[in-house]
């Protein structure tokens, strides 16, 4: 795996100790390393169904995942294996093994229900695992995913005056797919042949009547059409008649293995590298290794509390770590390119500050790629924040290395004038001419010295500030000079320092005027990507919006078909919902903007210096005009 551990041996992911759900430390350290997007597959089922023997399959080995040969379930909460994605390069491969449901030796049913939860929050495709044949027994069996509404919940502010959030849980729920063990019976509706995938399809229908006993019936083929738009179906022969080497299934050659068998298998395994996608949360957020292992935690954390594990809870968790952490990579990398393109001291200020944009631009592109979910631009203050001192650092270290190399060019050319002037080379008739001669002559080699940085001048004029009061000295005792060439020379003198003084003034004019169009620039390219990236946020909203509402109408017409009439007009209510919120998502980009443009603004306002003020109250005006 390129960037994460390769896992030989399955790890337990989650321990389910006397019925205690905790998770593994040494497994969230696995997933920590892994920062490739996931594609999670999840199998569930009761136990002795053959689950690991699929898992195993998909991971490419015989063995792996204990498979057992007795009546006790071997596997005992989720077990991960982390495998390199055999079709899809910088892929991570996660395949969880569940304990199996229906343990007699287990003493609280709610616990399956927990796992069964578990796995259909992490997975990106939910894989459920049966024997024989799809039936009122086995649908029965599936109980578990009609308690979903019960042990999930989308968003955090959902309460029983609000509309059942479960209707949303088509929107992050994964791929389902059924797999029917030993299955003996012809594919057939009627005389008609019919494909695994209408097999399924057929026994979801709901059967009419008003009898309890069929609405209790009806409720897991309700849940499984609301809650999983995409699903799969395939059925498997006995991989071998002989029951002896059925009990050590993973020993068993190819060549001893049913023909059927091996080409089902190898179907489920292809769809299963084929078309699972990469695990997302809402809005299109990818699940890399390391976000996994933070939903892992939350969710059992949740559990363990005793609460409702909640996705928007979930997401908000992992966009505080994540962004944070993006933060971190973002001035890092600031900080790196920074350190690698300048060398010190640079000629000019706006030398270092086109640098500086470069780098930036850099690092706002890793905080974008990186972050999500950051209200009120909480994280992207702090970055803004963080890179402006890291540019005063580097401009202060900038001026720090420029002082520092024009004072030893200046001490080295101006060594024989020190010299000439400690012998008394000065002080006689004439003195003042030739000390002003000397003077020049380092003024003018001086000014030789290539890139000498921006605090050039300053070094100069204080150098010369320095020499004024023995330049007096050497011109009041001249005799060669009358009192009033005397006082013309004191006069020239003076002019000459304040035309240095004007020129220091100017040359800071000039860069607070850089910094000040450097801010803008910056903002101005900041605001650019912002823009961008919220209009991809959005975008990934309404493609959620519209893909929840092409399944609500594909089930209402489902309904019509098969002759529920009441419970296809009850679907009304949410879909008139949906379109309403897909009008409001499509209209209301002017107003995101301008709020953005507000929000950015007072990020300036508070983090920046001087000009940068000036921006932000610019933008914040700017925002209130789009309103």
């Amino acid at each position: 795996m390129a960037s994460g551990p390769i896992m030989k041996v399955p790890i337990c992911l989650v321990e389910n100790d006397k019925e205690q759900l905790t998770v593994n430390p040494e497994a969230l350290k696995i997933l920590e390393k892994i920062s490739q997007p996931v594609i999670v597959v999840a199998i569930v089922g009761l136990y002795r169904t053959g689950k690991s023997y699929l898992m195993n399959l998909l991971a490419g080995q015989n063995n792996g995942f204990p498979l057992g040969s007795t009546v006790r379930s071997e596997t005992k909460g989720i077990w991960m294996w982390c495998v390199p994605h055999p079709h899809k390069p910088n892929h991570t491969l996660v395949l969880l093994d569940t304990e199996g449901l229906g343990d007699v030796e287990k003493g609280d049913p709610k616990n399956d229900s927990w796992i069964f939860a578990l796995a259909v929050l992490l997975s990106s495709c939910f894989v459920y695992n049966s024997m024989s044949t799809i039936n009122h027994q086995a649908l029965e069996q599936l109980h578990y995913v009609t308690e979903l509404t019960e042990l999930i919940r989308a968003k955090s502010s959902s309460t029983a005056d609000e509309i059942d959030d479960s209707t949303e849980f088509v929107s992050f729920f994964p791929d389902f797919v059924w797999t029917v063990r030993d299955f003996t019976l012809e594919l057939k509706l009627g005389e008609c042949p019919i494909t695994e995938d209408e097999y399924l399809e057929n026994a979801l229908k709901l059967i009419p009547g008003k009898n309890p006993k069929i609405q209790n019936s009806n409720m897991p083929r309700e849940c499984i059409r609301h809650f999983f738009p995409k699903r799969k179906c395939f059925v498997f022969d006995r991989p071998t008649s002989d029951k002896n080497l059925l009990a050590h299934i993973e020993d068993i050659p190819e060549d001893q293995l049913d023909h059927n068998f091996l080409v089902q298998a190898k179907n489920f395994s292809s769809h299963i590298f084929t078309h699972v996608k990469t695990k997302t949360l809402r809005q299109g957020i990818i699940v890399t290794g390391k976000r996994l292992g933070t939903l892992v935690e939350t969710y059992v954390g949740a559990i363990s509390s005793g609460a409702v594990p909640c996705l928007e809870n979930a997401v908000t968790t992992l966009a505080q770590r994540e962004n944070s952490a993006a933060v971190q990579k973002a001035a890092d990398r600031y900080k790196e390119q920074m350190t690698r393109r300048v060398r010190f001291p640079t000629d000019t200020l706006q030398e270092l500050l086109d640098v500086h944009a470069g780098c930036e631009r850099e690092a706002i592109a890793v905080f974008m790629e990186h972050s999500f979910k950051d209200e009120n631009q909480e994280f992207y203050k702090q970055l803004l924040g963080t890179i402006e001192k890291k540019k005063e650092n580097f401009i202060l270290e900038n001026e720090e290395a420029s002082v520092k190399y024009c004072q030893d060019e200046l001490k080295q050319l101006s060594q024989p004038l020190m010299e000439n002037i400690s012998r008394g080379i000065f002080s006689v008739s004439g003195g003042h001419k030739l000390y002003l001669e000397a003077k020049k002559k380092v003024e003018q080699d001086y000014k030789l010295v290539p890139r000498k940085g921006v605090k050039a001048n300053d070094v100069l004029q204080s150098f010369l500030q320095s020499q004024m009061v023995l330049e007096e000295s050497i011109l009041q005792s001249d005799k060669a000079l009358t009192d009033g060439e005397k006082a013309i020379a004191v006069e020239q003198a003076q002019k000459e320092a304040a035309e240095k003084e004007n020129e220091l003034l100017k040359q800071k004019q000039k860069e607070q005027q850089q910094k000040m169009e450097d801010q803008e620039r910056s903002f101005k390219e900041n605001m650019a990507q912002l823009r961008e990236k919220m209009e991809r946020e959005r975008e990934n909203i309404l493609r959620e919006q519209e893909r929840m509402l092409a399944h609500k109408l594909k089930i209402q017409e489902e309904l019509l078909k098969e002759g529920f009439r009441k419970k296809s007009a009850e679907l009304s209510e949410e879909i008139n919902r949906l379109k309403q919120e897909i009008e409001t998502t499509k209209s209301n980009e002017p107003t995101l903007f301008s709020q953005f443009l507000d929000a950015v603004g007072n990020v300036l306002m508070l983090t920046m210096p001087g000009p940068g003020k000036m921006v932000g109250l610019g933008m914040k005006l700017l925002g209130s005009q789009k309103k």
